[in-house]
C-alpha cells in the first residue's frame, strides 16, 4: 500500500525515487504496479485540472428524476449523459431522487444554457433540482489503510 499512496500523491515520480521510500528496487516497484494495474486496483493514469483555470468557475450539483425506470430507459438517460462533456459526474442513487450529477459551468448563464441545449432536451427527465457549489470543502481519492 506504500507505493499505491505515493503514487496518489504523485503518479510521476520515478521507479527509482519510489523504490528509494519503500526500500525496495526499482525492479520489484515496477512488478507490483503492474500487478496493481492488471488487479484493476490502479484503473489509469491522469492529471489533477484545476476546473477554474479553463474557466469553469462553478460546479452544480443536479438531483433528477426519471418518468421511466425500464432498462432501456436507464440505458439512454446514460448514453445521453456521458456524451455531454460538462457532465463530471453522474450517479443513480436510492432515495427521492433518481440521479445525482455534478456539472461544470463557466457561471449562471452558462448552466442555464446547458440545461436548455443539452439536459432538458434529454427525453424522459420528470423533475430536476439545482444546488450551485459554493466551497469544496473536501475532495479526496479513497483511503489507503
Amino acid at each position: 500500500m506504500a507505493i499505491l499512496r505515493i503514487l496518489l500523491q504523485d503518479s510521476r515520480r520515478s521507479l527509482q525515487d519510489i523504490g528509494t521510500e519503500v526500500g525496495l528496487s526499482a525492479t520489484s516497484c515496477w512488478s507490483r504496479i503492474k500487478r496493481l494495474e492488471a488487479e484493476g486496483v490502479i484503473r489509469r493514469y491522469t492529471v489533477d485540472v484545476d476546473p477554474a483555470s479553463l474557466g469553469y468557475r462553478d460546479s452544480v450539483i443536479v438531483q433528477l428524476t426519471l418518468e421511466s425506470h425500464t432498462d432501456e430507459t436507464l440505458y439512454e438517460f446514460g448514453r445521453v449523459l456521458a456524451t455531454i462533456p460538462e457532465i463530471l459526474e453522474a450517479y443513480l442513487v436510492s432515495g427521492d431522487y433518481d440521479y445525482y450529477i455534478r456539472i461544470a459551468v463557466r457561471d449562471t448563464r452558462d448552466y442555464e444554457r446547458l440545461l436548455r441545449e443539452k439536459l432538458y432536451k434529454i427525453p424522459g427527465i420528470r423533475h430536476s433540482k439545482s444546488h450551485f457549489v459554493l466551497r469544496v470543502l473536501k475532495e479526496a481519492s479513497v483511503p489507503i489503510d
